[in-house]
């Protein structure tokens, strides 16, 4: 099974001006690609040939090529996933369950702020669902919770703080590209998500 990289359903320019045109376009075509190149040719003749990405990254011990290409290629397919340019406001119902756990929506996106900003270097921050509970982590490089030794959940919104994904807008100033990614999650489809972890 090769992994192919998945079609965006909008434009490069289409989350403008929160996330450029530019660096979409490189994110997607160059990053992306690339992760989802070497991660095919990592599992070419191996026994991860014809797994699942998810079964591939719960592996103990993933080889390095594999564990940071299939986390890569994962995470990407995530995080493209759940931005929109008209994104569907969150459901009372998931607001409910968010506000049960962190005590508001605001101090749900508080609490996934710190995460994001707080993550030295280059990874990820992430709402996990996790033995059906809302949880908020982070992981370094193209780590994600699906992985041994992480903060473990099935990841179902994450945001990648590598300078890649937001330098060319917001250069060092991480924290506008944190409050700005609020205004293009689609919570439709982050709901679907968490419905899909159960």
């Amino acid at each position: 099974m090769l992994f192919t990289l998945p079609k965006l359903t909008y434009n490069y320019d289409s989350l403008e001006p929160y996330i450029d045109a530019k660096t979409m376009e490189i994110h997607y075509s160059k990053h992306h690609a690339g992760y989802t190149n070497n991660l095919n040719n990592a599992i070419k003749d191996t026994v991860f040939e014809n797994q699942s990405i998810e079964s591939i990254l719960k592996t103990p011990n993933l080889p390095n090529a594999v564990r940071n290409n299939g986390g890569g290629y994962f995470n990407h397919c995530l995080f493209w996933d759940i931005l929109s340019p008209n994104p569907e406001p969150i459901s009372s119902e998931f607001k409910s369950l968010i506000e049960e756990k962190f005590g508001s929506f605001e101090n749900m996106k508080e609490d996934f702020a710190k995460a994001a900003a707080t993550r030295f270097g280059s990874g990820w921050a992430w709402l996990c669902c996790k033995n059906g509970e809302l949880i908020i982590c982070s992981t370094p490089n193209q780590d994600n919770p699906l992985m041994e030794n992480s903060c473990g959940g099935t990841p179902i919104l994450g945001l990648d703080v590598w300078e890649h994904a937001y330098y060319l807008n917001y250069q060092n100033r991480r924290p506008d590209y944190i409050t700005a990614f609020w205004s293009i999650v689609n919570w439709k489809q982050v709901e679907i998500n968490y419905r899909s972890s159960l």
